[in-house]
């Protein structure tokens, strides 16, 4: 995380994202307004109109913020140590295991409870 101030937002940037979000729902609308069409055509028109809000919508400050954001995590992945090969499969090896026994544990529980149940409810028993 970055220590830099945020700068307050405009009323243009409130319109710029307003309309952003409306060009993106005239998109979704038309997509399906114009069925008759093929859809490699409406899914590029789709796909251009939401570049083109996602472009406005970057232009605010809370965009360029997201942008920042966005980099800002890229940065931090490069930098996680990742586990290697083996040591991601001994880990899903444990676990598999456990849930094994989990099941085997709560299977011998379930028989012992019907075994109680049985004595109890069968006649002469």
């Amino acid at each position: 995380m970055s220590a830099r101030a945020e700068s307050q937002s405009s009323p243009l940037d409130s319109l710029k994202l307003a309309a952003a979000i409306g060009l993106f729902l005239l998109g979704v609308v038309a997509f399906y307004w114009f069925e008759a069409q093929s859809v490699l055509y409406r899914a590029i028109g789709l796909i251009a109109v939401a570049a083109v809000s996602i472009g406005i919508a970057m232009s605010t400050v809370r965009g360029r913020a997201a942008w920042a954001f966005a980099r800002e995590s890229r940065q931090e992945l490069r930098r996680v140590v990742w586990p290697t090969r083996q040591e991601t499969l001994q880990t899903t090896m444990i676990v598999i295991a456990m849930v094994l026994l989990v099941a085997v544990m709560l299977w011998l529980l379930d028989m012992f409870f019907l075994w109680g149940v049985e004595s109890l409810v069968r006649p002469g028993g």
